[in-house]
């Protein structure tokens, strides 16, 4: 009964906090006004705190631009969180677009939505991400493409760094800072979260949306470590396969440093 009660509070204060910033922003979207992208910050903090997600933050993002952050990814929540700690826009696959809730968030954070199995697609895809990153956008991709069950780190496509690479062309002095995030779920109600309990926040795929949101509001106090590394730099020249390389070394070890509580 308190688990429920507690679930129909903070979908309670999402609600309200949503009704107030929601006009506003679309307001800032529509005048193109800069805090049409810090907006969202708001929003995403006081839901976090809504839900019971506690953000613990390792280093800090790069300060020089253009900046592209490739993070690890186990969960939707991967997004509420990294979206309270930076400014920044989103790459998602396509069919985000048309989920309930998290689609209509995502177009109002002007996510970036690409679709991966169409080809003659890319090079336009490709383009629309450098042209926010020399925007002074900060762009986030998931490299690994899907999520996992957040006690591993999957395989990393480098087919998805062909936009730092294309948005070096136009950059001031021809390089794109890439900058790895690793996002691990460590702790619930207190206590270490094993093997077992992580897949209470991950969300690999094979279960339904809504009923994994509903778990992770029943759940409560959960604690997430976000660790930002070192960054790469690149250039129109840069193999995609270096920065690949770079990325999952980086993410690796940050995955394996927070799991293990070091």
């Amino acid at each position: 009964m308190i688990a429920w009660i507690r679930l129909w509070l903070a979908v309670g204060a999402v609600i309200l906090i949503s009704l107030i910033l929601f006009p506003l922003h679309l307001l800032l979207l529509w005048l193109r006004h800069p805090w049409r992208n810090r907006l969202p910050r708001i929003w995403h903090k006081f839901t976090l705190w809504a839900i019971g997600v506690r953000v613990h933050v390792h280093g800090q993002a790069e300060r020089r631009r253009p900046l592209m952050l490739a993070a690890n990814h186990s969960s939707w929540l991967d997004i509420l969180v990294l979206a309270s700690v930076v400014d920044a826009t989103f790459v998602a696959k396509a069919e985000v677009r048309d989920w309930p809730v998290f689609g209509v968030l995502a177009r109002l954070q002007r996510s970036i939505f690409i679709k991966r199995e169409e080809r003659r697609q890319t090079r336009e895809q490709a383009d629309e991400m450098a042209a926010r990153l020399n925007a002074g956008e900060t762009v986030v991709l998931f490299p690994e493409g899907t999520t996992t069950d957040g006690n591993r780190l999957g395989e990393i496509k480098s087919s998805l760094f062909a936009a730092a690479s294309s948005a070096a062309h136009l950059a001031p002095d021809r390089v794109v800072h890439v900058q790895p995030v690793a996002i691990a779920y460590t702790r619930i109600q207190g206590m270490a979260m094993g093997h077992f309990h992580r897949p209470i926040a991950a969300w690999p795929g094979d279960v339904a949306l809504m009923p994994h949101l509903v778990g992770i509001l029943r759940a409560g106090a959960i604690d997430v470590d976000v660790r930002f590394g070192d960054t790469v730099e690149v250039m129109a020249g840069t193999s995609r396969k270096h920065v690949s390389g770079f990325v999952r070394e980086q993410l690796r070890d940050m995955l394996e440093k927070s799991l293990r509580g070091r």
